[in-house]
């Protein structure tokens, strides 16, 4: 994507023909001027946010990268664990004291990860929305198609919709 941002250049105000000008011509000039306008700086919002949103891209793939070090790492910091365990204890206790650790966070992440999903609640408004609109739309159905078709509450309304189509 280019750097620049192309203009939408506006009409001319004067290019309509010559004496005075009308209600109807300066309100068709208006109205071209304002969408123009309107347009233009859609274009420039758009293009804002696309290069935002190109480098918000390219800052997250850092994060990523620098996570799946930090993954890769922890690794041997738990075999670091394990052997500096060993001075004081058996190995073997010391291998199996940072691995019951590690069942331990993993336990209480899973736990927490557990009641942040648990909290999730239905999206109430579109779900109101949608009953509102299948009380609209059977009756609008009955009131569009009487051809002697079934009562659009025999059917889905995508059944009925096909069953109905001309």
């Amino acid at each position: 994507m280019p750097n620049t941002i192309s203009s939408i250049p506006l009409t001319d105000v004067d290019a309509h023909g010559p004496g005075p000008a009308t209600i109807g011509d300066l309100v068709k000039d208006a109205t071209a001027q304002v969408s123009t306008l309107v347009r233009a700086e859609v274009e420039l919002a758009k293009a804002e946010v696309t290069g935002e949103v190109k480098k918000g891209l390219q800052g997250s793939l850092f994060f990523i990268l620098a996570l799946s070090v930090l993954v890769f790492s922890a690794f041997f910091f738990f075999f670091f664990l394990a052997e500096l365990l060993d001075l004081w204890v058996p190995r073997w206790l010391a291998f199996l004291i940072v691995f019951l650790l590690m069942v331990v966070v993993t336990a209480i992440l899973a736990l927490l990860g557990y009641l942040r999903v648990r909290k999730l609640r239905a999206p109430e408004k579109t779900i109101d929305s949608l009953r509102q609109a299948a009380t609209v739309l059977p009756q609008a159905a009955e009131a569009g198609y009487t051809n002697g078709a079934p009562a659009p509450g025999d059917y889905t309304p995508g059944e009925y919709a096909r069953r109905t189509a001309p």
